[in-house]
């Protein structure tokens, strides 16, 4: 099979397409043949050095991905409702940018005819990511919540699944230029930079309930000081102020009852996935330069089959 990795640690020019044996399902697995895979910022930081905590091993060469859409083409010994056939979209931790990827049937869900390639390849990794984040910080109804870098893949799920959850108010940073698109996700804008907090506590004089921040920079030094309970300050980009500003690591499973929950509100309309911009697979490299600017609205996918 083809697909996009790494045999060396570095920047984005370290990726390149080559070729892997087929993988095989055993039993209780699947092997899907991938038609789309997210690109997310966790790829990049495997690829750049990072070793998570959670006993991820790296070998070179490495094919990042952690999410993916496609079609089972192999189903092993043990696994019942999946066939041969079936569209579904998934999570791993690596080998998503490839051709095909194996992974334990209970890494994916049912993919609907409502949702397109493009959105089944990229809801997967910041879907559940934003979920398992504002189940942390406890969002309930009546909360007025701030999210740090609400135009991002990211932030945008994160400020729709607020909604879901009940928020009475969620207020969004983000770059003039993607004011508009906080407002059509139901969120109140607000700029970046210098002077955050005051600029929060004008749009909010009754404070802030929770804060969840994908950005670093102003916007997390901002939250310890609009929020009262540090518990409920989540940052996924931070992870160098956590010790300094007493926060707490926030880590989740994702899992396919979350997944499913997340295609159920798609398909009925009340979860959009903005896709930014599609690359092909040969061109990873290109997507992960995107990706890196930190800048853009919504999600970067790899169209492979």
């Amino acid at each position: 099979m083809r697909a996009a990795a790494f045999t060396s640690i570095g920047g984005p020019e370290v990726m390149r397409v080559m070729e892997f044996p087929d993988p095989q399902a055993g039993p209780g697995q699947v092997r899907v043949r991938v038609k789309t895979a997210g690109v997310q910022h966790y790829d990049c930081a495997i690829r750049s050095g990072w070793t998570p905590s959670y006993g991820v091993a790296v070998n070179l060469p490495q094919i990042p991905g952690n999410e993916f859409a496609g079609i089972v083409d192999q189903v092993g010994d043990g696994v019942t409702g999946f066939s041969v056939g079936n569209p579904v979209l998934g999570f791993t931790t690596l080998n998503g940018y490839a051709e095909y990827v194996v992974v334990s049937a209970d890494q994916i869900v049912s993919k609907p005819d409502t949702m397109s390639w493009e959105e089944a390849g990229g809801l997967t990794g910041n879907g559940q990511g934003a979920y398992i984040a504002l189940k942390a910080i406890g969002v309930k109804p009546g909360d007025t919540i701030l999210i740090n870098g609400a135009a991002g893949s990211l932030g945008a799920f994160a400020v729709q699944l607020a909604k879901e959850l009940g928020a009475k108010a969620v207020i969004g940073t983000a770059s003039e230029s993607n004011h508009e698109f906080l407002r059509s996700l139901g969120a109140i804008p607000v700029t970046y930079e210098e002077g955050l907090a005051e600029r929060v506590r004008a749009l909010a004089p009754n404070g802030v309930d929770a804060v969840f921040d994908t950005a670093g920079g102003e916007g997390i030094r901002a939250a310890v000081e609009l929020v009262r309970d540090k518990n409920r300050i989540c940052t996924f980009f931070a992870y160098d102020l956590i010790e300094e500003l007493g926060l707490r690591v926030v880590r989740g499973e994702r899992s396919a009852a979350q997944l499913a929950e997340l295609v159920d509100l798609h398909s009925k309309g009340r979860l959009h996935i903005q896709i930014r911009q599609i690359y092909m697979l040969d061109q990873a490299e290109d997507a992960h330069l995107a990706i890196e600017t930190r800048h853009g609205r919504g999600k970067i996918v790899l169209r492979i089959n």
